[in-house]
């Protein structure tokens, strides 16, 4: 396997308030974690500035106009009481997309076979009309479309292991039988959505996982909902929103997944990848706010993605 990872250069410059959870740190933490003579064969690249004009792809054609309303001249912006944006948000969120569809061309074009994509902020709450959730822009979901309209993908999967169900994904995606979604996440959490009744047009599914469950839940979801759904959908390209908040030391949640849950997990989505596209993966990095439970949980997932052996990492 060739893996390619897309760091981002201006990641500290989405300024969010003394001991929000989603902080510059995060990236740091992974940085540091994929430093590591593990990780040697890594190609690495920083992520290009991304066109925000994209975003029109996913959000309505005020979303753009509204963030750059609430983006303040110096200082931090509110958008609801738990997302902020400061005055060089949008270039951060430009940057990270960038990444996203360099990942997304070298994929798709053979150049490597996965990607990861170390970017902040995370998007898989924006929807088409709302910024939530720490999320100003609905990278995965701009990729996804992007897939679409540049390479003629027909059949893409999203699949979001992040604790928090993916709302806005699901929003943007609904109606749309050509884009599978689906989601594990504890349930009651925010932001609420997530039922297994919401199925959209027979694309979305969604499988709680209860409070204090770990990961031997989380295999049972994949094994006997998950996977045979995304395998039933054939995906010619998975897309991951990947969250590592549902380790057991995050603050934000009560899910108790440990570092090596990540690695099996992104082993058993790689057996799907194989079999139906190619090998096909691009991840991007969502939530995980203890940085040393993001740190372990990526280096499992990207030792994975690397070569299919998980190899003695840490915890």
């Amino acid at each position: 396997m060739t893996t390619l990872l897309l760091s981002q250069p201006n990641f500290a410059d989405h300024v969010t308030p003394q001991g929000h959870p989603e902080r510059a740190d995060r990236i740091a933490a992974v940085e540091e974690a994929l430093l590591r003579s593990r990780f040697d064969k890594l190609i690495r690249r920083e992520a290009p500035t991304g066109d925000l004009m994209l975003a029109e792809l996913v959000h309505d054609g005020r979303y753009l106009a509204k963030l750059r309303a609430a983006r303040p001249a110096e200082g931090i912006g509110q958008l609801d009481p738990d997302t902020f944006i400061s005055a060089n948000s949008l270039a951060v969120a430009a940057t990270g997309l960038g990444g996203a569809l360099d990942a997304l061309d070298a994929v798709l074009l053979g150049e490597v076979d996965n990607a990861f994509c170390a970017i902040r902020p995370p998007g898989h709450h924006a929807e088409i009309a709302t910024p939530m959730g720490f999320c100003l822009i609905n990278t995965v979901a701009i990729t996804a479309r992007e897939a679409q309209r540049k390479y003629g993908a027909e059949r893409i999967a999203i699949v979001d292991f992040d604790v928090h169900h993916g709302n806005g994904t699901q929003d943007i995606f609904k109606a749309d039988p050509n884009v599978f979604y689906a989601s594990s996440h504890q349930m009651p959490l925010f932001p609420g959505t997530g039922k297994p009744s919401e199925t959209g047009v027979g694309n979305i599914l969604n499988v709680p996982l209860d409070e204090n469950s770990d990961g031997a839940a989380m295999r049972d979801a994949y094994l006997t909902r998950i996977i045979p759904g995304l395998i039933d959908f054939s995906p010619d390209l998975i897309l991951l929103s990947a969250g590592f908040d549902a380790h057991a030391r995050d603050p934000l949640a009560q899910l108790n997944w440990s570092s090596a849950d990540y690695g099996w997990l992104t082993g058993k989505l790689m057996d799907v990848a194989d079999r139906m596209c190619g090998n096909r993966i691009v991840s991007l990095l969502e939530g995980g706010y203890d940085l040393k439970g993001l740190a372990g949980g990526v280096s499992h997932h990207v030792a994975m993605l690397m070569d299919g052996a998980i190899g003695r990492l840490d915890e």
